[in-house]
């Protein structure tokens, strides 16, 4: 088992320092806000999709270090991604942390960073909020609009 020092590495830190699309959109498809009642933690997103894939997105970050790195790399990768791969990567995400399960690959491998986080259960809520609060906008656009591209299957 890793020493919580242990997970914050320097490329957790140099990653957390670097979170890109700081602020809110001035007309979002959809805006969410996941809060860990544990560490205090919160995330606010803004999404909008078109034409299948996220066109754009805004966030706003109260969170420890181990939740920037998260935002960060999903900052970094989200636009210009479906839907159903940003549901996927959120879901790979919460195995990866309480399953066991490997991290996620491709682009989305400065994730694998946060696997030592699985050994502290305490800490899973704060890296996944950003996931989960773009599951929650997602399912905000599909509720309202069936037909939106963000309603495709995953």
């Amino acid at each position: 088992m890793a020493d919580l020092d242990d997970i914050y590495s320097t490329r957790i830190l140099e990653l957390a320092g670097n979170i890109s699309h700081i602020g809110r959109l001035p007309a979002p498809d959809a805006t969410a806000t996941a809060h860990s009642k544990l560490c205090g933690s919160t995330v606010t997103i803004d999404l909008t999709v078109a034409g299948g894939k996220v066109t754009e997105f805004g966030q706003v970050v109260k969170a420890c270090l181990l939740g920037q790195s998260a935002c960060a790399v999903l900052g970094r990768e989200i636009v210009g991604s479906e839907p159903a791969e940003l549901r996927r990567v959120g879901a790979d995400m919460k195995a990866m942390l309480k399953a066991g399960g490997p991290p996620p690959q491709g682009r989305w491998a400065d994730l694998s960073v946060l696997e030592p986080v699985r050994d502290f259960k305490g800490r899973h809520a704060s890296v996944l909020l950003v996931f989960d609060a773009v599951a929650k906008a997602l399912d905000e656009i599909e509720q309202r609009t069936p037909s939106h591209p963000a309603a495709l299957p995953a």
